[in-house]
């Protein structure tokens, strides 16, 4: 009887019980990293104002001179608006 052929397979079988489980880890934690990275659509945000009020990101508590938001990732149009708009103070 081969015993190599035998010790060869066990190895490659605990290889993909232990491969496989970690792969599908850091692919679901990449997914959830991009995720977090674009949050636009999580507050609806567009490049325009709101066509109901006219109220645009750069009337906003929010909005960070010149393209940025404290809670909106990316860049934000200053006449963009979102869900979370928030009359300035």
């Amino acid at each position: 009887m081969d015993r190599s052929s035998d010790k060869q397979s066990r190895k490659d079988a605990l290889r993909t019980l232990i491969v496989l489980p970690a792969l599908a880890g850091a692919l679901t934690l990449s997914s959830g990293i991009a995720d977090a990275a674009d949050n636009k659509a999580q507050f609806k945000y567009q490049d325009k104002p709101d066509a109901k009020t006219g109220h645009k990101c750069s009337q906003c508590g929010l909005f960070k001179p010149p393209h940025s938001c404290s809670l909106v990732t990316g860049t934000i149009s200053p006449n963009g608006w979102c869900i979370a708009w928030q009359k300035k103070s």
